[in-house]
């Protein structure tokens, strides 16, 4: 089953059940009103919403065209998102830019920090940037949305309460990271409103792709038009999004439509070490930090910039057959 939340004008938008093809849509209103009403009474909505889905693929019920640049993220705010680090390379690479070691407990304990979200991006709306200097990069991510999950759930359980999978672009300001974690109280400033993918959509949607709570399929990224990230999300996770789940409920029972993030998809190169950059053949990066990184091993410092006005930005996943899963995020960053 897919799912949108549609721009109505209000604050939360109107829930929408879309076709596999991402072509059509019906109005879920009579079921659930919004994505967080459906979230808060799961259990009772989500047949009726697999029902009108059903419909909508036979196209037994009135459909609408369904056009992702008018669709919210699909919880336009919600009470809680959490980004983790299901990714160490990802951890190792941008710490290494900050001449920062990976202490062991990162291997075996997630890291996680309490995102904005009072408020998201839409997956088509600009990303506002007031000073070029504060590095504003892209982050390809996965993430979940939840129901209610009480405290200190297993990890075996907490995969029960992953109810829709969605994409995500966190976008981050690297420039003032340092500053805030120096200060030894996490992000703040340094994180802006995030954008999540058009549609969000049940772990059955992705078949065998979903194993493990993990998406077996390369996350795309491209930066100005062009591939510049493919890792794929299935492979070098140190922890699975169940574990994430479960980490973030280790102290506190977490709401239902609560969002936990993957952290940046990231993958080791075929050696081992560092991967390489689409351009020349490897399944690049998620994100520019990596590629700064690279470029500061290999040539003693960066050379590739920070995003700045009219830089864009696309993430968007493909199953087997080519066709687009969540619709895309597409993104450009302007002038604020």
């Amino acid at each position: 089953m897919k799912l949108a939340t549609l721009n109505d004008g209000t604050r939360d938008g109107r829930l929408v059940v879309v076709s596999k093809d991402l072509t059509r849509c019906c109005a879920a209103g009579y079921i659930a009103p919004t994505m967080q009403a459906a979230l808060d009474n799961w259990a009772r909505v989500a047949p009726e919403l697999e029902v009108l889905a059903r419909d909508v693929e036979h196209e037994a019920v009135p459909c609408e065209r369904f056009h992702e640049r008018q669709a919210h993220s699909p919880l336009p705010r919600a009470y809680q998102w959490a980004d983790g680090s299901a990714y160490i390379n990802h951890v190792e690479l941008v710490r290494k830019a900050r001449d920062a070691e990976v202490p062991d407990s990162f291997y075996h304990d997630p890291l996680m920090y309490q995102g904005g979200s009072d408020g998201f991006l839409s997956p088509r709306s600009p990303i506002p940037l007031v000073d070029p200097a504060w590095g504003c990069d892209m982050e390809g991510e996965i993430a979940i949305i939840i129901d209610d999950v009480p405290m200190g759930v297993s990890a075996e359980d907490a995969a029960g309460h992953i109810k829709l999978i969605m994409l995500v672009n966190d976008v981050s300001l690297r420039g003032l990271i340092p500053g805030e974690l120096a200060k030894g109280f996490g992000f703040f400033q340094s994180k802006p409103a995030s954008a999540f993918s058009p549609v969000a959509v049940t772990p059955d949607e992705l078949g065998d792709a979903w194993n493990g709570s993990l998406i077996h399929l390369p996350l795309m990224v491209d930066y100005n038009g062009a591939p510049f990230g493919r890792a794929n999300a299935g492979k070098d996770a140190t922890f699975t999004m169940a574990q994430l789940v479960a980490h973030a409920a280790k102290t506190r029972n977490l709401s239902a439509g609560s969002i936990i993030g993957s952290g940046t998809v990231s993958n080791k190169g075929a050696d081992g070490g560092p991967g390489q950059p689409v351009a020349e053949g490897g399944l690049g990066y998620s994100c520019i930090a990596e590629i700064r990184m690279i470029e500061t091993i290999r040539d003693g410092k960066p050379s590739t910039p920070f995003m700045s006005a009219g830089d864009t930005v696309k993430v968007e996943m493909r199953d087997a057959d080519n066709h687009s899963i969540f619709g895309a995020i597409e993104q450009e960053v302007v002038a604020a």
